[in-house]
């Protein structure tokens, strides 16, 4: 029995030690808190020029999309029925609902802090001669690299291209949502950052360091 216990103890450390390690881990675990309990956010909503329009937070917040019914005919003449996410978001706090379409908006959990004082310089980068500057190699290896989290600048804009905020963190992991509409989730160091309808870019801290 002591010895199953064991191996029961280190299995389950094991696997922690792994979801700590794995951001994309960490971010799947991050949606099913999300969708049963739901996580505490800050939503940020702009217009199209990055003026801010309203702030919101909760305790218990959770975002979904909201499919719609498609038709359309095969060679045959018979109708398909399928389905498609549409731009209606619904924003659950606490309970209550929000229904939004087409603004900017930003869902930062709470804790991750955005870097106010971040300007964004002209990249002037040079090959060092390794064998991972080679772009085949390394779009495998950054690839692997972003499952495990990478030290990352996330510069978001509106949708007309006005400088809105920028994160950082030394752990960042990026993916696009299967079942939310325009949007693309980020775990930084640990926190979820989700961008609905903005232009942004993700940037190696070091082609930065590197100017």
């Amino acid at each position: 029995m002591k010895k199953k216990r064991f191996a029961m103890a280190a299995v389950c450390a094991v696997m922690t030690i792994a979801i700590a390690g794995c951001s994309m881990l960490s971010s799947k675990l991050n949606d099913i808190t999300g969708k049963l309990v739901g996580n505490s956010y800050t939503i940020t909503t702009y217009d199209n020029y990055g003026n801010r329009v309203m702030t919101t937070t909760g305790d218990k917040i959770n975002v979904q999309g909201n499919a719609v019914e498609t038709s359309s005919y095969d060679s045959d003449g018979n109708v398909i029925t399928g389905y498609e996410l549409s731009s209606v978001i619904t924003i659950t706090i606490d309970g209550k609902e929000i229904e939004s379409c087409g603004d900017t908006c930003i869902f930062a959990q709470d804790a991750l802090k955005a870097d106010v004082d971040f300007t964004q310089e002209d990249i002037e980068s040079n090959a060092s001669g390794k064998i991972t500057d080679n772009t085949a190699i390394a779009g495998v290896l950054n690839k692997y690299k972003n499952m495990f989290g990478k030290a990352r600048v996330v510069v978001i804009k509106s949708q007309l291209g006005q400088p809105i905020v920028a994160y950082s963190g030394e752990d960042v992991y990026w993916e696009i949502p299967d079942d939310l509409p325009k949007f693309t989730k980020l775990m930084i160091d640990g926190k979820a950052l989700y961008i609905h309808r903005a232009n942004f870019q993700i940037i190696d801290k070091s082609l930065l360091e590197s100017n």
